[in-house]
């Protein structure tokens, strides 16, 4: 078992700090991908909207987020110690292994199954996350 990830949020107020800290990265990260397709500035004010920097912002928050991957032995461990928590999960049920990512202030876990391809399983759950758990919190989408 082990865990990758930098965002753990114990409460949905922590969860849109760190939201908010990484705007300015998703904004520069937008210019600087725009400039290296070598947008003139009218292509640049057409393409670039408010919606990509959002994706963008949405995209680096939710890769950051921290998952835990082991078994399904050691989820299901990871369950039985934390017994209020609600379980949304992606994937087969005839699979070894899991990802997932706790969602404290929610008291929900977010867990997708995988066999072989951890990386895409790491990038799928951090998604889902985000989208279940955290975008109508952070975004204010309420």
């Amino acid at each position: 078992m082990h865990t990758e990830g930098v965002f753990a949020p114990e409460t949905a107020a922590e969860a849109g700090e760190l939201y908010a800290a990484v705007g300015p990265a998703a904004q520069t990260s937008v210019r600087e991908v725009a400039k290296a397709m070598d947008f003139d500035s009218e292509e640049y004010e057409d393409r670039v909207t408010g919606s990509v920097v959002a994706t963008a912002h949405e995209a680096i928050f939710a890769s950051m987020l921290e998952v835990t991957v082991g078994t399904d032995a050691e989820f299901e461990d990871w369950c039985e110690d934390h017994p209020d928590y609600q379980r949304e999960m992606i994937g087969s049920e005839n699979v070894d292994r899991v990802v997932w990512h706790a969602v404290p202030f929610a008291e929900t876990v977010v867990a997708a199954t995988f066999q072989e391809r951890e990386d895409a399983a790491v990038g799928t759950l951090r998604r889902q996350a985000f989208g279940s758990a955290y975008r109508d919190i952070v975004t204010g989408d309420q």
